[in-house]
């Protein structure tokens, strides 16, 4: 992974604010769309999220723990 903790720092905010703007896409969804592609829709993005948490996140936090934020503790 990452050994820069500036570079692993700036990719840890980048995931992050692209959550955030996941998050926005589903309600987006949510309030303009069917159910059923709301359903489909929130769980690819679920599967999307969990990638980056796994996949990025934890191990970036892993070798860098000071830069994990406090709400993830």
């Amino acid at each position: 992974m990452i050994i820069k903790s500036e570079v692993a720092k700036a990719i840890s905010d980048l995931m992050i604010d692209c959550g955030g703007k996941l998050d926005e896409s589903v309600s987006m969804v949510r309030d303009n769309c069917s159910p059923e592609e709301f359903k489909m829709y929130r769980t690819a993005i679920g599967k999307v999220m969990g990638e980056i948490l796994l996949e990025v996140l934890n191990p970036l936090y892993k070798l860098h723990p000071d830069i994990k934020p406090t709400e993830m503790k």
